[in-house]
């Protein structure tokens, strides 16, 4: 990577960032609109290793739970977790396709969801599976649809190559 490349990347990142705390509120409702927040994560932990994609992840929960103290710790510890999987996830599948970044932007969002519910304990029986197959779904495929439009627009900022995928 070079070192105009890695400017870039900060780039997109900090955009990501922007966006989640000025237009993700007028995007509908708190269960249904992308999380910017989580998307970058995700990006940049695809592309890391899983030690540094924990400690950003515990960063960003962090964050998140400054913004929301009825469940401080709930969101560290999901962003945590999904930063280490996402990052180890790479070992596994190739992180230069489409259709794969696809998948685990909707895959660490749900992940992240769940964690959350549950570590939280807010949310009992019925309406803890109704935000779980309803709610969380919804918000994973608008982040999902979101990131898959950040990767095709800088695919070549983000070291992207759609053309293999």
């Amino acid at each position: 990577m070079r070192r105009s490349d890695r400017y870039r990347f900060i780039v997109i990142l900090a955009g990501l960032v922007v966006l989640q705390f000025s237009v993700r509120a007028r995007l509908g409702g708190e269960r249904v609109a992308p999380d910017f927040l989580l998307l970058a994560l995700l990006i940049y932990t695809v592309r890391t290793q899983p030690g540094r994609g924990a400690t950003v992840g515990f960063v960003v929960g962090l964050l998140r739970d400054a913004l929301t103290p009825a469940s401080f710790g709930a969101g560290a510890l999901a962003h945590t977790v999904v930063g280490y999987f996402s990052a180890w996830s790479k070992v596994v599948f190739f992180a230069e396709n489409i259709f794969v970044n696809g998948c685990l932007f909707f895959a660490g969002t749900w992940l992240r969801n769940l964690v959350v519910l549950l570590a939280s304990g807010k949310l009992k029986g019925a309406q803890l599976g109704w935000e779980l197959l309803v709610w969380s779904p919804l918000q994973s495929f608008s982040t999902a649809a979101v990131g898959l439009v950040v990767l095709w627009l800088f695919s070549r900022w983000l070291s992207l190559r759609l053309g293999e995928a």
